[in-house]
């Protein structure tokens, strides 16, 4: 789970509006909010007090909101952070994309390596090997672990033959194909389109950039 909170800062103000007072303070006031996951959000406000916001129930620490029982200057500044997409909803977290970084939103209980949309994969794309630099074309996404799927003709699993040892073994497989084949008088070869099963992290999916 990445921990790091939006910029503290100031928001633009709608023109085509009059805001109430509170929520012209939740945008012109600097604040940063840095979600926890279980719908809790930490907010940092202009005044340097830190406050802790259940989004779910409408809670929050700060005093206009224990006493005064309102929804206050940050609870909106959660809301206007989710909206902005720069903070995740509730029953979300922000991971990081296991082949670049980037910031992503997925699911508190989805399990990883988790992928930003450049770098998923699914049937019919192009991949990297990371051992030999070969390229091939993917055939099958799996949810079954490195260190379950045993590798057809092998004594071992995926996660135990040998070029895999540096990768995690909980990881998904993923099945594919290199991107020729040898063809005869009578047509295609099957075993030149042998499916060959790796480990999800080994491989790397061919963008523009590489």
């Amino acid at each position: 789970m990445i921990t790091t909170a939006s910029p503290k800062t100031s928001l633009p103000v709608p023109t085509d509006r009059r805001l109430e007072e509170r929520s012209l303070r939740a945008r012109t006031e600097a604040m940063s909010v840095l979600a926890l996951g279980d719908g809790l959000y930490e907010v940092e406000s202009e005044s340097g007090n830190t406050y802790l916001i259940d989004l779910e129930a409408g809670r929050c620490t700060c005093p206009d909101h224990v006493f005064r029982n309102v929804r206050c200057k940050h609870i909106r500044r959660v809301a206007i952070e989710i909206t902005a997409g720069r903070v995740p909803p509730l029953g979300q977290i922000a991971v990081e994309c296991a082949d670049c970084e980037e910031s992503i939103f997925v699911d508190e209980d989805e399990e990883g390596p988790f992928y930003c949309e450049r770098h998923r994969i699914y049937p019919g794309v192009t991949v990297r090997d990371r051992e030999t630099n070969d390229r091939l074309t993917v055939v099958d996404v799996s949810d079954l672990r490195a260190d379950y799927v045993r590798i057809p003709d092998a004594s071992s699993t995926v996660a135990e033959y040998g070029t895999n040892e540096e990768y995690d073994p909980d990881t998904p497989v993923v099945g594919a194909v290199y991107p020729h084949a040898t063809v005869g008088r009578n047509g295609v070869v099957p075993d030149s389109l042998k499916v060959y099963v790796f480990p999800r992290t080994r491989l790397e999916r061919v963008t523009d950039a590489n």
